[in-house]
């Protein structure tokens, strides 16, 4: 499995940081090749990695802002794109299990100890196998298509 990762200016020293703990454990993460400056905009990145995960089928994503909001909401327009932002373990296991996320958006204002959890419990989280989680999701896609009519 690949993991790109990105952060806006505010998000470096934690991607940093992540990169180098993900590395020790024996997982490699690519970075997404924009590079930050002082006044950087999130959308850019979100973006870009975004697409990204979306054209690399089984790839996941990490994306790093302030508090994770709009890299949130940016990723989010990216079709096949399913970005939780979490704040805690519970977010990123049913971000993903629950809602098939494939890309994990956090903020740069939560503790490291916290960030490593909220990454590793993301990794580890298989996708959805539940019938009625795996419809909503089909639901999701359906309608970012254009398929699914609203009752």
């Amino acid at each position: 499995m690949t993991i790109y990762i990105a952060a806006d200016h505010l998000g470096i020293e934690v991607k940093k940081k992540i990169i180098d703990y993900l590395n020790n454990n024996d997982i490699l993460v690519k970075e997404i090749g924009l590079e930050n400056y002082e006044l950087d905009d999130y959308p850019d990145f979100a973006f870009k990695l975004g697409k990204l995960v979306k054209e690399d089928e089984g790839s996941i994503g990490i994306l790093i802002c302030g508090n994770g909001v709009g890299m949130s909401i940016a990723a989010n327009k990216v079709k096949g794109i399913r970005c939780v932002r979490a704040t805690d373990t519970d977010d990123a296991f049913k971000g993903k299990h629950h809602n098939g996320a494939n890309v994990l958006a956090i903020g740069a204002n939560l503790e490291f100890e916290t960030i490593k959890e909220i990454v590793d419990t993301f990794i580890s989280t298989k996708p959805a196998t539940i019938e009625r989680y795996l419809n909503r999701i089909d639901k999701i896609i359906k309608y970012e298509n254009g398929e699914y009519n609203e009752l």
